[in-house]
């Protein structure tokens, strides 16, 4: 029924979720149109099948679902651009844009069509991000479809818009948080005698597998931590000199800190 995607906006993260429509083989290569003024930066989905264009209006005319992927500061020219072509009873409209809020799409299409508003992170690129969306006159099949573009990109929670900024954080900011984490393993591992390379290799294993853990097993992370800590251990050594250091509560200051940031700005 919403067969049809134009993603407006073929920049690093626009063509990364027609990347992984393509992939997942929810969508075929002809169903998908992207746009970008610079159409050389598209060769590559150009040569797979997929459309590509410079022309927005020609791009939602010929579409079902039309994903916003464009600069914040561009939103208002690129909607009042081809907000005319809307039509409640075919289009669904997508923001993946930061900081753009449902009720700002509203005020510049003037029309009901079914909004979302979607919160994907950089891992978008492997098919592993996690993507936090919120909606606006959708219906349920609507909302079922949109869930499922982004569930074949990741994972997904759908979430009520105030969350949204909380969402950035945890969700957004969080990559940066966990590679940080990683880069100070490594950094130990070094020192502990391991060369770069396997270090690397080891500390993001390491926390690929602990995330599945959570993930597939549906533990809480206690849960597994108490699997590696024996009495004496140093496992146990190890996390209460952390603590000590103050581990856990710099990191959730990190995230209030990174919170009250957007809240602010």
């Amino acid at each position: 029924m919403y067969n049809k995607i134009a993603i407006i906006g073929g920049g690093n993260l626009g063509t990364a979720i027609a990347e992984g429509l393509l992939k997942s083989e929810f969508s075929k290569p002809a169903d998908i149109t992207i746009t970008r003024r610079n159409l050389t930066e598209l060769e590559g989905l150009k040569n797979k099948g997929v459309k590509v264009t410079s022309d927005n209006i020609e791009a939602v005319k010929n579409s079902d679902v039309v994903i916003l992927a464009v600069k914040p500061f561009q939103i208002k020219d690129v909607l009042d651009g081809f907000k005319a072509e809307l039509d409640p009873q075919k289009h669904i409209l997508v923001s993946v844009i930061t900081g753009i809020f449902i009720e700002d799409m509203q005020n510049a299409v003037q029309k009901n069509v079914p909004l979302f508003r979607a919160m994907p992170n950089t891992a978008i690129a492997i098919q592993e991000s996690m993507t936090c969306i919120s909606h606006k006159g959708a219906n349920n099949t609507q909302v079922d479809f949109i869930k499922n573009i982004f569930e074949k990109l990741g994972k997904v929670a759908m979430i009520d818009e105030k969350l949204m900024d909380a969402a950035t954080v945890l969700g957004a900011c969080g990559t940066a948080f966990a590679m940080r984490y990683i880069r100070a393993n490594i950094q130990g591992g070094i020192e502990i005698g391991f060369s770069a390379a396997t270090a690397s290799l080891i500390a993001a294993q390491t926390v690929k597998g602990a995330a599945d853990l959570l993930l597939l097993k549906g533990a809480h992370p206690e849960q597994e931590i108490d699997k590696v800590t024996t009495p004496k251990g140093c496992t146990i050594a190890g996390l209460n000199e952390m603590e000590h250091q103050g581990f856990s509560s710099s990191l959730i200051r990190g995230v209030v800190t990174s919170y009250n940031k957007i809240l602010n700005s």
